[in-house]
């Protein structure tokens, strides 16, 4: 089971109070883009096997999204933090590379 702590609330709880919401720091794309740019926003995504950073949603809480970072294979959390920040955390990173010192960000 997947432990994720809401970096708003400080409520630590179990994935089914939160909700997924895909993969985080996407570069948005609005009214303008090429239609080649919008398709990859929409389809592509980097899927790696190992660390992931993500949107979840504390849909059984306060209600805000937040970003955490996690290994995809062993569920393990990193952490979390706010959804308005652009690039994963120095602490996060620093986490990440002290459990696995061979992760390199994949950018």
């Amino acid at each position: 089971m997947l432990l994720l702590t809401c970096p708003y609330c400080g409520v630590t709880a179990e994935e089914t109070e939160f909700h997924g919401g895909g993969e985080a720091h996407l570069k948005r794309h609005s009214d303008g883009s090429t239609d080649d740019a919008f398709t990859a926003y929409l389809f592509e995504r980097k899927n790696p096997k190992g660390v992931v950073f993500e949107r979840w949603r504390h849909v059984y809480g306060c209600g805000k999204w937040f970003h955490a970072a996690r290994c995809a294979v062993t569920l393990e959390v990193f952490g979390t933090y706010s959804a308005q920040t652009l690039k994963p955390p120095k602490n996060i990173i620093a986490s990440i590379k002290a459990k696995r010192p061979d992760w390199e960000e994949i950018s």
